[in-house]
């Protein structure tokens, strides 16, 4: 099986034949058919992430994914051969920039009826992370006002639908080309980021859902109401990350140094701040796949790239120039 894999780390991808995967009880055999590229596949290859995410290298990259069931483990119920799905998997199964994966059925979702291959590929982690943070930890209410960072990209093109759907009020950054895109899915309040000063225009916001970090994430601490949040999906990673992934003492206070001048800083402004690394959820998904085939979310793909390109897409990706995701075809 071809799949591409990272042999050290800083090194460009390889396409490389691998071994058939193997296929648990509990898991669903997948063809691939569409995989997105996402900066944590760049991040993970640069070796940025290989402290809190511990590889064995080499690894096949790639973090979500479309295709058809071909063959399901012994114990699983939902899924059957033939079946069209998506997910995101978890992060000890990753793997998707390969012809074939073995996903678990926890992970897994069917794919929404009312869109492509390519599109359901673009959404998993993006939308997974739009939810827990949206949802799962920010607990959007109508009439709450919502700030979402980078609302043409990858996860704030989907933030941006989602809030809007849960009744906020939604402002996010932008360029000015982006401004009538942004509004066009959902977006009531545009800030140029080139030209404009959001911490400014802003104030009283009940959440920020932060995609960038650094100085961006110091501002957005300045534009909540007392008693606000701010998710950082950019980091830095907070203490109770640390925990949830078992880091040993070491990497713990690491961790706790790291974020202990975010965290400070948003104790003295009366706010709060959570690093949110998302997690695989076919729940999660299955909740998703309904918004989208009633119509209230819909995946933007800005750009497609073949198989035989991934390793030159990944490396451009940060340069952006497109909006939404950019997603594998012709796997």
């Amino acid at each position: 099986m071809k799949a591409y894999v990272v042999k050290e780390y800083k090194a460009p991808l390889e396409l490389a034949e691998v071994p058939e995967p193997a296929v648990g009880e509990h898991d669903v055999l997948v063809q691939v058919r569409a995989a997105s590229l996402n900066p944590l596949d760049e991040k993970i290859r640069a070796g940025e992430f290989k402290q809190i995410l511990p590889y064995d290298l080499p690894l096949v990259l790639g973090h979500d994914l479309a295709g058809t069931v071909l063959r399901v483990g012994a114990k699983v119920s939902g899924f059957e051969p033939g079946d069209e799905v998506y997910a995101r998997p978890g992060k000890d199964r990753i793997g998707t920039f390969a012809e074939r994966i073995a996903v678990p059925e926890a992970d897994l979702a069917l794919k929404p009826a009312s869109i492509s291959m390519e599109e359901a590929g673009s959404l998993p982690l993006v939308a997974l992370t739009a939810w827990q943070a949206l949802v799962e930890r920010g607990d959007v209410r109508p009439g709450q006002r919502v700030l979402v960072h980078a609302g043409a990209g990858g996860v704030g093109s989907i933030a941006i639908q989602l809030a809007k759907h849960l009744g906020a009020t939604v402002a996010t950054t932008a360029s000015a080309s982006n401004a009538d895109f942004v509004r066009g899915l959902g977006a009531d309040v545009v800030i140029d980021y080139r030209t404009q000063d959001f911490e400014r225009l802003l104030s009283g916001y009940d959440l920020v859902l932060d995609s960038l970090g650094g100085k961006n994430l110091e501002q957005s601490l300045r534009v909540l109401r007392p008693g606000g949040k701010a998710i950082g999906i950019a980091g830095p990673p907070d203490p109770a990350f640390a925990r949830e992934i078992g880091a040993n003492p070491v990497l713990r206070l690491a961790v706790a140094a790291l974020s202990s001048g975010i965290l400070r800083q948003a104790r003295r402004l009366g706010v709060q701040y959570e690093f949110l690394f998302m997690r695989a959820s076919g729940d999660q998904l299955r909740e998703i796949t309904a918004l989208i085939d009633k119509g209230a979310i819909r995946p933007v793909v800005g750009k497609t790239v073949t198989f035989a390109q991934t390793p030159e897409a990944l490396g451009a990706l940060e340069r952006g120039g497109f909006r939404g995701k950019a997603v594998i075809t012709e796997i």
